[in-house]
């Protein structure tokens, strides 16, 4: 019969735990067969190879012999740090460009003409420098006064245009290279010149600055003169033409040839060849070699897609899943009968598997350090417990382990390691600060990981620092994302961790306000009730925390009709006087219809909604029933005067009854010594015991004496003698002032 839409999916899941045992079994079956047919979408190579991949170092058992020609490929690292190597080899290329020597020489002759021709036609001195500083600028030479008449002068210009025209002719025809065209240029260059080429030495090609240096040489006045040095300098530069210029276009050219020309193999192995020898040691090309093969038979066509492969790949995940199913079964039967509790696993051990994935879609890089096993020990220790978490991480990483693409790898040992550190890192988070605990014990897990696994294979320090680094990101991530899904893991598997109680113990929640202000009577009887209950189940090794908040909510009922019980009442002022013994009744029982109502309202946890039902138990309200009986003469209905329970079904909330009754019991106890307090809790315990409303609690007698022991000690403590000081003249007394 199919459930009605209206039915949301906890309810749905709460209607499946309802079913027979084989609905429930077989949909626990279900579930792992599906888990395991992801798990093979998601590594689709059978998990079975025909020859083991081994670590470097380790002993082959046998010799390993190609099967048939496979190349081994460099991986994208190695190929680009070759490429680049080769490219650097290349010798950058110069060409010797003629014209700009023809160039040069034409510019220095028209310059030559021009300042001949103006400085003859002028009648002055003053009118020749002008016209000269006209003439040059015309060439886009900027010349100062003193430079223009030293220009004017006939005989020093012939010096000057000279001494040029020997620097272009002497060395800008060997060759000269522009400033800064040589500066990245080490060794070599291969110059084309006439139509050849040959290697020079960069250091043998003048640039700008050594010919410079080399015209001094040909300076046609002294050094000491500022004007003509500065003159020629000038003149030098601004008919200076490089004659040797870098071909970049060709140099670029051989680079990309030599980068084809590099081979993506890093080996080629022949058919029959032997990989590796029995009883030797492996190597690293050994190890690359029998990957390489390892991934040639897997991309096979006829290989991994094979039905048998399939089947026993599928088959493998599913029995490995299997021991979580069967752990649970067996050692926690409370969370296998819950349906969300079994999809919240199953949806961590997935979103495991996805990341693992992603972690082992490149086989030549795996980064084994990154599978974030620790997420999921993490979220079961703080949800369930840490020894199903361990059992839970150490499975799950067999798992991961079995796939084809971590064969090899040591990815089962991080797995396992990281594991079992997060498993055992968190067990009751109380302070936020322990997040950071738990991720420093797991990165210190890989940490040591790391090590031990770089001292054996002999791995410089470089990899084993960046494994660790790995190793410590996985933790960072995997505890942040843990806590971040924790609450809606919470909601989904109704499971009532130590934060969600922490947070409905803040007595500033809205029911707790309300119960302070609407039936303070109620409220200061909660309070004192909470710290009996937790001392007590502290005492005995229970949840103290779920017994005080459990405790502070048991009453919460009593919002709807606060002035009908006794600790809300004025003195003299009883509502019930004006009721029937049976409408009383109903008042009292209905108190814990009306607390589940609010705490369905607002939400109360629902380990905390046990205290509200259970903390009478199946108790009578014996004395409105006495009345009844008084009343009408006969016997009345004890149904209309029992509360409709069920009785305590855990420690806490037994806990919570009997402190119930002793604190209730306490208030009109006169004189409250010591040995009235422990007759009053002995009767009290003992009462409850033989109405049989403990049969159910899981309690030793042992326990019960502690709790007894207990309440015996804070009550003595709560209630103690106060020594009465006599008043001073116009004050109050001190006992008033105490209080």
């Amino acid at each position: 019969m199919s459930a009605p839409a209206r039915w949301s999916l906890p309810q749905l899941l709460a209607r499946l735990d309802e079913q027979r045992p084989l609905i429930v079994h077989g949909s626990r079956v279900v579930v792992a067969i599906a888990l395991a047919m992801v798990t093979y979408l998601l590594f689709p190579a059978s998990p079975a190879v025909n020859f083991p991949v081994l670590e470097v170092g380790a002993v082959a058992p046998e010799n390993v012999i190609a099967p048939f020609e496979f190349r081994v490929p460099k991986s994208e690292l190695e190929l680009s740090l070759e490429r680049d190597e080769a490219a650097r080899s290349v010798v950058p290329t110069f060409v010797y460009v003629p014209a700009a020597l023809d160039s040069a020489r034409a510019d220095l002759k028209l310059f030559s003409e021009r300042i001949r021709a103006v400085s003859g036609a002028a009648p002055s001195d003053g009118d020749r420098a002008a016209a000269v500083q006209q003439s040059a600028a015309a060439q886009g030479i900027r010349l100062t006064a003193a430079e223009a008449a030293y220009l004017a002068t006939p005989s020093q210009r012939r010096a000057v245009v000279d001494a040029i025209s020997t620097v272009l002719d002497r060395w800008l025809s060997q060759g000269v290279a522009p400033a800064g065209a040589l500066d990245s240029v080490r060794g070599n260059l291969l110059l084309r010149r006439d139509g050849s080429e040959r290697t020079v030495s960069a250091d043998s090609i003048l640039n700008f600055a050594s010919l410079l240096s080399r015209a001094r040489l040909v300076h046609p006045a002294s050094a000491d003169d500022p004007v003509a040095d500065g003159l020629f300098l000038k003149l030098l530069g601004s008919f200076f033409h490089p004659t040797v210029v870098p071909d970049r276009a060709g140099t670029e050219r051989m680079r990309q040839e030599l980068r084809r020309a590099v081979s993506p193999d890093k080996y080629i192995v022949r058919q029959g060849e032997k990989i590796v020898g029995a009883h030797e040691v492996i190597g690293r090309e050994d190890y690359e070699k029998m990957r390489a093969l390892r991934d040639q038979l897997r991309a096979a066509p006829d290989g991994q897609r094979q039905p048998g492969r399939v089947a026993g790949a599928m088959l493998l995940n599913l029995l490995l899943i299997s021991i979580l199913g069967v752990t649970l079964r067996l050692f926690r039967p409370q969370l296998y009968s819950s349906s969300r509790v079994v999809l919240v696993i199953a949806g961590v051990v997935l979103i495991v598997l996805l990341a693992a994935a992603g972690v082992g879609s490149d086989p030549v890089a795996v980064r084994a350090e990154l599978i974030p096993i620790a997420f999921a020990a993490v979220l079961f220790s703080v949800l369930f417990d840490s020894r199903f978490s361990l059992i839970a991480a150490m499975t799950v990483a067999l798992l991961i382990g079995a796939q084809n693409v971590f064969r090899g790898t040591n990815a089962l040992y991080f797995a396992v390691l990281g594991g079992v550190a997060a498993a055992f890192s968190v067990r009751i988070i109380r302070r936020r600060n322990q997040s950071y605990y738990s991720i420093l014990t797991i990165a210190g897990a890989y940490l040591l990981a790391a090590v031990a696994l770089g001292l054996t294979l002999d791995r410089d320090v470089s990899e084993i620092a960046l494994s660790a680094g790995w190793g410590a990101l996985n933790a960072v991530v995997s505890v942040s994302l843990a806590m971040i899904l924790l609450p809606p893991a919470e909601d989904l598997t109704g499971i009532d961790t130590y934060l969600k109680l922490l947070e409905w113990s803040d007595l500033n929640r809205p029911l707790m306000q309300r119960l302070s202000l609407e039936a303070p009577g109620t409220y200061a009887h909660t309070v004192a009730m909470a710290n009996l209950v937790e001392a007590a189940a502290n005492a005995i090794g229970a949840n103290g925390l779920l017994a005080r908040v459990g405790t502070y909510y048991h009453d919460i009922g009593k919002l709807r009709k606060p002035q009908y019980f006794v600790e809300n009442q004025s003195k003299g002022r009883n509502p019930h006087d004006k009721l029937k013994p049976q409408q009383s009744a109903s008042i009292i029982r209905h108190h814990i219809r009306d607390g589940l109502e609010l705490a369905e309202e607002h939400g109360v946890p629902k380990a905390v909604r046990a205290f509200i039902t259970e903390h009478h138990g199946t108790g009578q309200i014996t004395y409105f029933m006495e009345k009844a009986r008084e009343r009408d003469g006969a016997a009345p209905n004890p149904l209309e005067y029992t509360y409709p329970g069920p009785v305590p079904q855990s420690a806490e909330t037994a806990i919570c009854m009997l402190a119930d009754g002793v604190e209730a019991s306490m208030r009109v106890l006169s004189d409250p010594t010591a040995q009235k307090i422990r007759d009053l809790v002995d009767h009290i315990v003992r009462q409850r015991m033989e109405q049989g409303q403990l049969r159910d609690a899981p309690l030793t007698l042992r326990q019960i004496e502690l709790i007894k022991q207990e309440f015996v000690r804070v009550l003595t403590g709560m209630y103690h003698s106060r020594i009465d000081y006599p008043s001073s003249s116009g004050g109050v007394t001190a006992e008033f002032a105490s209080k």
